[in-house]
């Protein structure tokens, strides 16, 4: 049995993994956390009665193997911090740390000897297009992309459209790509070493992501879609089932796959 702590366990991820983790055998859910939980709001989210809840990091004292995280950018680092420092394997499936973040984390995780994902997406069908985009990056060298979510989305970009972005920038060839003014600034969108990354935020989306490569008289487009958040429940259950192969703090579910 695998005994898992969920952070964020109110919003829509932490519903979603709340729910499918209640439906395996395996999987057991010893303890919730979020700043605003009472026993009041847990029961009415859904969390068993004999489930521990926490709204202060300092107190949360439990038996447990995996902590998975679905809280804010602003939580994010102090969260995966304590997890780490407790022996707890983090599944970080919040986007918003920044690289020097990121890099003192993996050192952590190096110093205590504990692995761990950090997850920009759990969706099979998203580790796929940046896997593809990869691949193609190293024959099209002008690229951007073009990433759609909904409006209450805290980040922008989001951090598979960064990522995506990270690996298309280390294979494709040193390049200066189209040198168009702005008449309106920002109009481009932002900048990553020459790949543009354009940030959509709509009601009525939920995770959409385009790589558009050009090319001499041809053009290649990669997209992937996200209908619903449920979409995402096999990726999280893959990552919590899988993470204690990991022995080092790692980024992106495909490390699993």
């Amino acid at each position: 049995m695998i005994k898992v702590i969920i952070a964020g366990f109110r919003g829509a991820m932490g519903q979603q993994a709340l729910q499918m983790i209640k439906e395996q055998d395996n999987l057991e859910v010893v303890a919730v956390y979020s700043p605003s939980a009472n026993a009041e709001n847990a029961q009415a989210a859904g969390v068993e009665a004999d489930t521990q809840v926490f709204n202060q990091l300092e107190d949360i004292k439990v038996e447990a193997d995996v902590w998975l995280d679905f809280t804010t950018p602003a939580a994010v680092f102090e969260n995966t911090k304590f997890a780490i420092e407790h022996g707890y394997q983090p599944v970080i499936g919040t986007t918003g740390l920044t690289d020097q973040q990121e890099e003192e984390l993996m050192n952590l995780a190096s110093d205590k000897k504990v692995g761990g994902l950090i997850v920009p997406n759990f969706s099979l069908s998203a580790v796929l297009l940046m896997k593809f985009s990869e691949e193609a990056a190293q024959y099209f060298s002008d690229v951007e992309v073009i990433e759609m979510h909904h409006e209450d989305k805290k980040d922008a970009p989001s951090g598979t459209a960064l990522m995506t972005a990270k690996r298309i920038d280390k294979v494709r060839k040193a390049h200066e790509q189209g040198d168009s003014k702005e008449t309106m600034p920002g109009v481009r969108g932002a900048d990553l070493n020459g790949i543009r990354i354009h940030a959509v935020r709509l009601p009525g989306y939920v995770a959409h992501e385009q790589v558009l490569f050009g090319g001499e008289g041809e053009a290649l487009t990669i997209r992937q879609d996200s209908f619903n958040r449920s979409s995402f429940m096999k990726g999280v259950k893959l990552a919590i089932e899988k993470v204690h192969t990991v022995d080092k703090l790692t980024i992106g579910l495909e490390q699993v796959m």
